[in-house]
C-alpha cells in the first residue's frame, strides 16, 4: 500500500517520518503549561512529567498495533527513547500527544517491518480426544502472538472527561475477537484502521502521522473494513459491550468456575453455546462447537489422569469476565498456575473461551503458586 513518501526531517536517526503538524491542538495549552520549551531544550524532568501523562494510552495504542501485552510495554518504552532523543524536533505545530502517537505508531511498523507476523492455520492434534476435539475443518487462522490486556491498566487512560480518547478503552475495540482480527491487516492498514475506525482521527491527520495522501489513507481504510469483516465473529453487530462486564457475565462466570471446581461437567456444557470457540495461544489448536470442547476438557476433569483439587481467582481483561484457573496435583501441598481463561458471554452463554499460559500471570499481578 502506497501511503506516500517518507518526510526528509526525521525525529532521529534510523526513525520513520517527522514531527507531524495540525493535529490535537486543543489540549496544546496544558502541555504548554508544564513546557514544552524546556522539554526541547532537554529538561529530562519536564520531559518525564508529560510524556507519562500517555503512557497508557499510548501501550494500548501499541498493543492493538501488535496484540501482544508484552511487546507492547517494550514499544512504549522504545516511543520515548526515541521522543527524547528528537526532542529538538518537536516545533510545537501538532499537541506532544499527537507527535508521541506518530513516534508510537512508526515504532510498531518499524517493529512489524524486523518481526513480520502472519496468523497461520491451526493444527488438527492427532490421537486419542484431541483428535475428535478437532475433527471440524476450520477455515479461520490462529493468532498464536495474542495476549490478554489486564483492566486494572485501561482505568486511567483516558486523559480526561469529554475528550474523544475518555470512549476509547470503553469500546468493542478492545475485546480480544477485534484485537485478533485486526492482526489479519497488513501493518499500514491495521494502522489506518486504528486511527481512523478507533481514535477517531481524520483522514488528514492520519495521512500527516503516516506521512502519506489522503487519497491513500482512504483506499486503505475502505480495504482494512472489507478484510475486518471476514474475521470478525458473525454476531459481532449484535454485541452491546458496557465498560466493564455485566452481572449477567459475572455469573456465568461463577457458575463456569463452579462446574469446573466441582468436575460438573453437565454444568459445563449447559453453559456453553452449541457453537462455542475454545482457544489456547500460542498452541495452535481451534476446537469449535459444545461437543468438541467438551472432548477436550474430560479428560482433565474425571478419569484417572484428571486434576481433581481447583482453585481459581477472578479477574478481567479486554472489559471480558477472566479467571485464573490453579491446580493441586496429588502429592502436592501448593496450587500451581495452569492458565488464564477470558471469557466472551453472549445472551448468558459462553461463545468463546481463550485460555492464556501462566506466563502472562505477571501482567495481571497474580501469583504462579496459591
Amino acid at each position: 500500500m502506497d501511503l506516500g513518501s517518507r518526510s526528509s526531517e526525521p525525529l532521529c536517526t534510523g526513525e520513520r517520518g517527522s514531527a507531524i503538524s495540525g493535529i490535537g491542538a486543543d489540549s496544546g495549552g496544558s502541555e504548554r503549561s508544564i513546557g514544552v520549551d524546556a522539554v526541547r531544550a532537554g529538561d529530562e524532568l519536564a520531559f518525564t512529567e508529560l510524556s507519562e501523562r500517555y503512557r497508557r494510552e499510548l501501550q494500548v495504542h501499541c498493543y492493538r498495533m501488535l496484540g501482544s501485552f508484552d511487546d507492547s510495554e517494550d514499544l512504549v518504552q522504545e516511543t520515548f527513547l526515541r521522543a527524547w532523543r528528537g526532542r529538538e524536533s518537536f516545533q510545537g505545530r501538532s499537541t506532544f500527544r499527537a507527535w508521541l502517537y506518530r513516534i508510537a505508531t512508526n515504532a510498531c511498523l518499524d517493529f512489524l517491518d524486523r518481526h513480520p507476523r502472519q496468523p497461520r492455520q491451526p493444527f488438527a492434534p492427532v490421537g486419542g480426544d484431541l483428535a475428535v476435539a478437532a475433527r471440524t475443518p476450520l477455515p479461520q487462522v490462529e493468532v498464536a502472538w495474542l495476549q490478554p490486556y489486564p483492566d486494572r491498566l485501561l482505568e486511567p487512560v483516558a486523559p480526561s472527561e469529554g475528550q474523544p480518547e475518555a470512549a476509547v478503552v470503553a469500546k468493542e475495540t478492545i475485546e480480544l475477537a477485534f484485537l485478533a482480527a485486526i492482526q489479519h491487516l497488513p501493518p499500514k492498514q491495521r494502522a489506518v484502521l486504528i486511527m481512523r475506525d478507533v481514535l477517531g482521527w481524520s483522514a488528514n491527520d492520519t495521512a500527516a502521522l503516516l506521512d502519506g495522501t489522503v487519497a491513500a489513507v482512504n483506499s486503505a481504510l475502505q480495504r482494512a473494513r472489507a478484510t475486518l469483516k471476514l474475521h470478525l465473529p458473525e454476531r459481532r453487530i449484535d454485541w452491546t459491550p458496557a465498560t466493564d462486564p455485566s452481572e449477567e457475565e459475572r455469573a456465568v462466570l461463577r457458575r463456569y468456575v463452579e462446574a469446573t471446581e466441582r468436575a460438573d461437567l453437565a454444568g459445563l456444557a449447559a453453559l456453553l453455546r452449541e457453537d462455542a470457540r475454545f482457544t489456547m495461544p500460542p498452541t495452535p489448536a481451534w476446537f469449535t462447537g459444545r461437543t468438541a470442547i467438551m472432548e477436550i476438557w474430560a479428560p482433565m476433569l474425571l478419569g484417572p489422569e484428571a486434576w481433581p483439587d481447583w482453585r481459581h481467582v477472578f479477574t478481567e481483561a479486554n472489559r471480558q469476565p477472566a479467571v485464573a484457573g490453579y491446580v493441586r496435583r496429588p502429592g502436592e501441598s501448593a496450587y500451581r498456575a495452569l492458565g488464564l481463561d477470558v471469557l466472551r458471554i453472549e445472551g448468558g452463554a459462553v461463545a468463546e473461551i481463550t485460555s492464556f499460559p501462566p506466563q502472562v500471570f505477571a501482567a495481571f499481578g497474580l501469583p504462579l503458586t496459591l
